[in-house]
């Protein structure tokens, strides 16, 4: 693409996007050992697989402290096993970018200054787009404004003072980077640049982001696991195109972490 042209489209919100994916799509070629198909397709839902395993971990574990509904007793508890899905892709990350002749750190890409300051205006052009997807998601699943979750599971969770502790210092920060290492510093660009078509990394790395919301906790309950997937498609595809249409994924790990402090924040009894 000509340098005229790709300055042209890039005065354009939508179609920035695009051109910054295909750009991404093009440098994802030139690293060694590029990933094909099946490793990427496998590495989609291991977020959402290693959340189950987490539930599931922390319910037999302790079941000496935690009541006989062992399974969501252990769902309160998503701000500390959340973290087993950050170990496992950074874990995943580590060995597939060595594979590839790079390190973890260059999927974070060039830190630009005021980043912080940036990321807290970032902040601003998301909470709508997670506001609104929450609303209208309860809207379309139970035909009211307000999804019914569950107390002391997902909100109002008691939990001792040294979790409470983990799930703001170490949690927030720890998901919000993976995520945005993961799904949009690895697999967008990637998954861009096999399939060869512009839709494809959002509706593959966009439906895997958004549902494995669905398992944090998982909840047994068909309906709200729907609504918590559909609640999160918006904030998911605004931080795809962000970064796509910035190409500075720091400031958009900062506006994704203050996102996640604010949830951890005001779904714990404090």
């Amino acid at each position: 693409m000509n340098q005229p042209l790709y300055s042209v489209l890039r005065g354009i919100p939508v179609l920035s996007s695009v051109v910054v994916m295909e750009r991404l799509a093009v440098d994802s070629k030139l690293a060694m050992g590029k990933p094909g198909w099946p490793a990427l397709l496998l590495f989609l839902p291991a977020r959402s697989i290693l959340l189950v395993f987490g539930q599931t971990l922390f319910a037999v574990g302790n079941r000496a402290h935690l009541p006989e509904s062992r399974w969501s007793a252990a769902g309160a508890w998503w701000t500390v096993w959340g973290s087993i899905a950050d170990l496992g892709c950074l874990a995943i990350l580590a060995v597939m970018t060595k594979r590839e002749g790079i390190h973890l750190r260059d999927l974070l890409g060039p830190v630009p200054r005021r980043f912080l300051l940036k990321g807290l205006g970032y902040l601003f052009l998301i909470a709508p787009f997670s506001a609104l997807g929450t609303f209208f998601a309860a809207w379309i699943v139970y035909g009211s404004w307000q999804a019914p979750m569950p107390a002391g599971v997902v909100i109002a969770r008691v939990l001792p003072h040294w979790a409470i502790f983990y799930s703001l210092i170490v949690w927030a920060p720890m998901w919000s980077a993976t995520e945005e290492l993961t799904y949009n510093g690895y697999l967008a660009p990637r998954i861009a640049s096999l399939s060869g078509h512009r839709w494809v990394p959002f509706a593959l790395v966009g439906f895997w982001w958004a549902a494995q919301h669905s398992f944090l906790p998982l909840v047994l309950d068909w309906r709200f696991v729907l609504w918590r997937f559909l609640a999160f498609v918006p904030g998911v595809l605004s931080l795809m195109v962000l970064y796509l249409r910035t190409q500075k994924l720091a400031p958009v790990i900062v506006a994704h972490w203050l996102l996640d402090l604010i949830a951890a924040a005001t779904t714990l009894s404090l």
